[in-house]
């Protein structure tokens, strides 16, 4: 697959690292020779980048725009994205994918005019992330949380404390065949792993469950979380654009306190969120002191959302330190995210991940709904459709020959999730739940697409 990426900032040096380990032909325009540079020196990824302006038409055909599979355009201007993005659909880029930072764009209601123009997706970063981070504080005992399907089957991250009740039993015991959920991924120091039936869960092991919404209760007294508070204020320490998304979309029973450094901001804040349960005040999130004086002792979750990753580690600590049980870290620096895990922050983002999530969902040729990064896991999660004549609707589960690191979660059927077992035999119309280490999510699309006539009986024929 042919993809070229517009902008080798944040966003799109971890997408070209991202996609360069599934050896995609990738290329990389970015005016910035420093940007660039930084990609092809450390000598890991397969890649070839053009120092040119984003929007140069002659730089587009070098790249070979003509041949694109798909066209990300992840550059810090809306609207130079907007326009390279419908220059590279009218040179032939099959896709076309275009960062914003306007929630407007993102309605329903506006997505067919920006197809007219030749754009197939708009991600804006900062909104997916204040939708995760809203997700995380209903759920206070979880480090992350995802329903898929409207809460058909629900993913849960759990991090495992001495007071949990599954400790050191093997899998094949804790999760029979006939349990409502499955553990599908852990996370164990620096490893992730897809467990088997063999493998045990351990203290400060972070575990991946998925199930139902009924059982969510039983698996939060599982875990030994049930001493957790429900979250109903949070503190924010930062009034940037995901703290203004999280106040437009906060649940009406959460009262939300911002502190934000630049009085100017402050002024902004008090325009643009006109509400009886959103207070901002003017302040230095970073002194424990302001934290006391606005009552943080007081709120059931803090949230460090500044530009700043080591701020946000450390103002984390601090209010932990105060006694909040549910805090946040806004992470933009990859290499800090196990440092961060390790130190035990909480719920941790990174808008790069989120990002990439949706982009690398466009590059599976089966039909794929959602697709989620594990953000502290090396683990990739992606909703599949089952298509008639497909090959996982040919055998059980446990006949079929899946890569090693890739296991299935659930699936939904006629609108009911259920777990996933060995004798499970996937109907056509299924969204089934896969996670899979080490990019291995690309090489389950052809499970899941519709193959050529005859093609499934030969692969049937040669498996056998």
């Amino acid at each position: 697959m042919k993809i070229i990426i517009a902008g080798a900032g944040a966003v799109g040096s971890h997408l070209a690292q991202l996609l360069s380990r599934d050896d995609q032909d990738i290329v990389v325009i970015d005016e910035s020779p420093e940007k660039t540079d930084a990609l092809t020196d450390s000598g890991n990824y397969d890649l070839m980048t053009i120092n040119s302006p984003t929007s140069s038409i002659a730089s587009m055909k070098e790249a070979g725009v003509a041949h694109a599979n798909l066209f990300i355009a992840v550059t810090p201007d809306e609207a130079r994205n907007i326009t390279c993005c419908m220059l590279a659909h009218t040179l032939g880029a099959k896709k076309t994918v275009a960062r914003v930072d306007n929630a407007e764009y993102m309605q329903p209601q506006y997505q067919e005019i920006f197809h007219r123009m030749g754009i197939d997706s708009l991600i804006y970063p900062e909104v997916l992330a204040a939708q995760e981070i809203l997700e995380g504080l209903k759920h206070s005992w979880v480090r992350q949380y995802w329903e898929i399907h409207g809460g058909a089957l629900i993913m849960m991250g759990i991090k495992l404390r001495d007071n949990a009740h599954i400790l050191d039993v093997p899998l094949r015991e804790l999760c029979p065949p006939d349990a409502p959920y499955h553990i599908v991924t852990i996370k164990r120091d620096d490893q992730t792993i897809i467990p088997g039936g063999n493998d045990s869960l351990r203290l400060g092991d972070i575990a991946y469950f998925i199930t139902t919404r009924k059982y969510t209760q039983h698996i939060r007294e599982l875990v030994g979380k049930e001493d957790y508070p429900d979250v109903k204020s949070v503190m924010i320490m930062g009034g940037g654009r995901i703290s203004v998304h999280m106040a437009h979309k906060k649940p009406d029973w959460v009262s939300m306190k911002i502190v934000e450094q630049s009085e100017e901001r402050c002024k902004q804040l008090n325009d643009l969120l006109e509400n009886d349960d959103i207070v901002v005040i003017h302040g230095d999130g970073r002194d424990t002191g302001t934290l006391v004086d606005e009552g943080i002792k007081k709120y059931q979750a803090f949230a460090a959302l500044t530009p700043e990753t080591e701020t946000n580690i450390l103002a984390c600590l601090a209010a932990k330190r105060l006694g909040v049980r549910k805090t946040v870290a806004l992470v933009e620096n990859m290499d800090y995210v196990n440092m961060a895990e390790k130190l035990d922050i909480g719920t941790i983002i990174n808008k790069k991940t989120i990002a990439a999530s949706h982009i690398y969902q466009m590059m599976l040729d089966a039909d794929v709904t959602t697709m989620k990064s594990l953000t502290i896991a090396n683990a990739d999660v992606a909703e599949f459709v089952a298509l008639e004549g497909s090959l996982i609707t040919q055998r059980p589960i446990r006949e079929q020959r899946f890569p090693q690191g890739v296991t299935l979660g659930g699936l939904i059927r006629d609108k009911i999730g259920m777990p996933i077992n060995g004798n499970t035999v996937v109907q056509a119309g299924d969204s089934v739940v896969v996670f899979a280490i080490d990019g291995l999510i690309k090489k389950m699309d052809r499970f899941f697409r519709k193959p050529e006539d005859g093609l499934v009986s030969k692969i049937i024929d040669k498996l056998s």
